[in-house]
């Protein structure tokens, strides 16, 4: 593993104020932070000193292949995360009406079946090299998942806190992985996870802050989808790229990529980049639509429940209006479609993720127009959905008639 060329923390509140790389600023920039408003860090890298035979190999598992661009990452954490097939999806273009190529990113290809180890390699790996008692995560999904099983793999005590009501299949999922799983109300997440950081000394791999800034060095991991997909592509820049979208963690990383690209000469141009909400909240797009940094919208209900928040991330902000990109917000009907479709074509992904190709579809009916490859980014597994496991086939009589009658009725199959 090559070593780090990452140098700083840079505030995406002023970009003209550095930081040392270590400790991570775990409260937002100190400089431009309110009580009000939390600007996120990014890491700075030495771009100078980057060997651009880093985009010669082939896009593998394994993200320690790109560790130059990445913060100093733990011996021994990998998993093989990343290298994700990019998938031609002609069957689910032609369904939308999309007359162009049409790529799926399956992220639930990696160790624990969804986007979050990309993020959770480098934060973990942070907790390591500060020497934190254990790590720590608000999550009620994805990421918690992540959290726990790079925290095993780290040798580390993990405490998970979801949202008291959730689904028990994620609870048993996240414990698989050694995990302590604390069920609270939704409201004293975040204040508890403060509580276990300054009485335990663990370290927090989720957002500690009232507006969201996260942990300055996950995002950095999601750098890693765009050069995959740049490679994958055959050295190709797509036209857009569409993204499941809450506090805009991944939308930000996949853009910061395909920035990266463009800064070191790899590429001349960046794709547009297209975020992904659930209509019932889309927090980014009234943000965008009022010009303002953060915004919080009711707590609306909605099954897509990964990027079911109710404040959207600076992040996204910033990414949409570097890439001249924009916000969609397909319903829930709109995304259960997708998901249909998206089965059909062969690849059977939870409903949050899919918000990418229920947002192309809905783009494509507002009249935007993509001219070259466009990518739909798949954030994880249809196992990952709440209500998988209550809705089973019923027994049949196994003789040919009532089969027979089945297969047409049920599934409208000529037999």
């Amino acid at each position: 593993m090559k070593p780090s060329l990452a140098v700083a923390q840079r505030s995406l509140g002023d970009p003209s104020f550095t930081y040392p790389l270590f400790p991570p600023l775990l409260e937002g920039c100190p400089q431009t932070s309110t009580a009000d408003m939390q600007y996120p860090l990014e890491l700075d890298y030495d771009y100078a000193r980057v060997d651009l035979a880093l985009f010669e190999q082939p896009p593998l598992p394994g993200l320690e292949r790109w560790s130059p661009l990445l913060p100093p990452l733990a011996a021994g954490l990998s998993m093989g995360e990343g290298g994700t097939p990019l998938i031609p999806a002609p069957k689910l273009a032609a369904w939308m009406g999309f007359g162009g190529e049409l790529f799926i990113k399956d992220e639930s290809r990696n160790p624990t079946w969804s986007h979050k180890d990309r993020l959770q390699l480098c934060a973990v790996s942070a907790a390591v090299q500060v020497g934190a008692a254990g790590v720590v995560v608000s999550s009620s999904g994805n990421h918690g998942a992540a959290a726990a099983a790079y925290a095993a793999r780290a040798g580390l005590p993990c405490i998970v806190l979801i949202t008291a009501g959730g689904s028990p299949v994620i609870q048993q999922y996240v414990r698989s992985y050694g995990a302590a799983v604390l069920a609270v109300p939704r409201e004293a997440r975040v204040p508890l996870l403060r509580q276990i950081v300054a009485r335990l000394g663990y370290h927090p791999v989720s957002s500690t802050t009232p507006t969201h800034t996260g942990h300055p060095f996950g995002p950095e991991g999601y750098k890693t989808l765009a050069y995959e997909v740049f490679l994958q592509l055959g050295r190709r820049v797509p036209a857009a790229v569409f993204v499941p979208t809450g506090y805009a963690e991944l939308f930000y990383g996949v853009w910061k990529g395909f920035r990266e690209l463009r800064r070191l000469g790899v590429v001349d141009h960046a794709p547009q980049m297209v975020a992904c909400e659930p209509a019932s909240r889309a927090p980014l797009a009234k943000a965008l639509a009022e010009n303002r940094p953060v915004v919080e919208v009711p707590l609306a209900p909605t099954d897509a429940y990964s990027v079911a928040v109710n404040a959207n991330g600076y992040r996204g902000v910033l990414a949409v209006r570097q890439s001249e990109g924009f916000a969609v917000a397909p319903t829930d009907a709109q995304m259960v479609e997708a998901q249909a479709a998206a089965g059909r074509a062969g690849l059977w992904a939870e409903l949050s993720s899919v918000s990418s190709v229920a947002g192309l579809r809905l783009a494509l009916a507002q009249g935007h127009r993509f001219d070259g490859p466009v990518v739909c980014v798949s954030t994880s597994s249809g196992f990952k959905d709440w209500g998988i496991g209550r809705d089973t086939a019923p027994e049949i009589a196994p003789d040919w008639e009532t089969v027979t009658r089945t297969l047409r009725d049920a599934y409208e199959l000529k037999v």
